[in-house]
């Protein structure tokens, strides 16, 4: 088996050494890729005499070969021993400033990360986002020991075992080889860190309808894929998921619990109920603003002139307004999604941030859906609010890769300590 292992650059760096010599040991080819201070505390000729090959941590060496595309295609798995939180960092944001990064964010094969670093460094939400973001994504995290760090300290940061990080590469390897393993197995190969485990999660999905007869109804053109996601990816972080649906056909995701809805009332009895328990409340579903005062018991026909009586809207409750200003437990984090298109009001985004200062929640997750994108696709692109409107980034790609980045964001809310309700 082809291992690229990478080191970056940590006191724990030595024991690295025991894990290049105990796979090679083994019979697996090795292939050692450091970063520039990994350097510092273990030497490129190190590295060399143990594997045989050429060490570099510069992207601009051997240009010719595209040697970050290449290493990427020969390694069977990659591992990170230690993992710093500068490379988790690095790692989590898509970085491709040195050879290791690069390496890791052109490959496909399976990755491990052994994080080592002082206990105040592991706990810092910062990190903790940063690790669950490349969980979700499949990285399989060996969760550092509690034990003696550099110095007089002492908590949870210390390197594990070489021979245990050995074990955890090769099962991590053969974890992820058979290509049919299913998403609902990704718990077996995204090892033991889960952050949302104890949480409570409601997440809304879909789109509301409102009954104009016993036919036609009020709609909108969303398909809950953006919900479904959220909710997958919180389950795969250990999350306990409700997940509360308007309308949709999609599959009910691995452990996710599902209650169905079809109108604004239903979903709002519902998120209310699930709210008491929550430490997260995700509103995502597109809730209809309107609904008619009075829903006809038959179909509505047209008059003899081909005319149709006009027809009285009133206006549906403001769900998530009502979730963040009423919070039924303290420290409660309130997740909104606003589908803007812009009009001579305002542009998007600035409708969007009235709209984050107006509803109260801690986060608002903005989609442009001019032209009637986003809807159905399973690609999004999105910009993130903090409560007071102040944007906080943006990011597109696969609605599951949105799904993981706003998890990464509440998650630093919850682990913050200061963290009070935006409402």
């Amino acid at each position: 088996m082809n291992i690229i292992l990478g080191v970056s650059g940590g006191i724990a760096a030595y024991k690295a050494v025991l894990v290049v010599r105990a796979l090679s040991e083994r019979g697996h080819t090795v292939r050692v890729v450091p970063t520039a201070n990994a350097l510092r505390f273990v030497g490129a000729p190190t590295w060399e005499a143990l594997t045989g090959r050429r060490v570099t941590a510069e992207v601009f060496e051997n240009v010719a070969d595209v040697e970050h595309v290449a290493l990427g295609r020969w390694a069977d798995v990659i591992a990170v021993v230690p993992a710093t939180a500068d490379l988790i960092a690095r790692a989590a944001a898509g970085r491709a400033d040195d050879l290791l990064t690069a390496t890791l964010l052109t490959s496909r094969a399976p990755v491990l990360m052994a994080p080592a670093m002082h206990t105040e460094m592991w706990q810092h939400p910062a990190t903790v986002a940063n690790v669950a973001l490349l969980t979700s994504r499949g990285v399989r995290i060996v969760p550092p020991d509690d034990g003696r760090l550099t110095g007089p300290d002492s908590g949870p940061g210390r390197l594990p075992d070489p021979q245990v990080i050995v074990s955890e590469i090769l099962a991590c390897a053969a974890g992820v080889q058979s290509s049919r393993r299913s998403r609902s197995d990704t718990a077996e190969v995204v090892g033991e860190f889960r952050p949302l485990t104890g949480r409570t999660v409601v997440i809304s999905a879909g789109g509301t309808r409102e009954a104009l007869d016993p036919v036609r109804y009020l709609g909108n053109r969303s398909s809950g894929r953006q919900g479904f996601a959220l909710a997958e990816v919180a389950a795969r972080l250990g999350a306990e998921v409700s997940l509360v649906a308007a309308n949709t056909t999609l599959p009910v995701p691995e452990g996710v619990r599902l209650t169905e809805v079809v109108s604004t009332a239903e979903l709002h009895t519902q998120m209310v109920s699930h709210a008491r328990n929550a430490d997260v409340v995700v509103m995502a579903a597109a809730v209809a603003d309107f609904r008619p005062a009075a829903p006809e018991p038959h179909k509505i026909k047209k008059g003899a002139d081909g005319a149709v009586a006009p027809l009285q809207l009133i206006e549906n409750p403001d769900i998530l307004a009502e979730l963040a200003g009423r919070r039924r437990r303290p420290q409660q984090v309130v997740v909104g999604f606003a589908a803007e298109t812009g009009d001579h009001a305002g542009s998007v985004l600035q409708l969007a941030q009235a709209k984050a200062r107006r509803k109260g929640a801690d986060l608002l997750v903005v989609n442009d859906v001019s032209n009637g994108q986003v809807f159905g696709s399973g690609d999004n692109a999105v910009t993130l609010l903090d409560g007071r409107g102040v944007p906080l980034g943006t990011v597109s790609g696969s609605k599951t890769e949105v799904a993981e980045a706003v998890w990464a964001t509440v998650i630093e809310l919850l682990g913050g300590p200061d963290h009070e309700p935006a409402g």
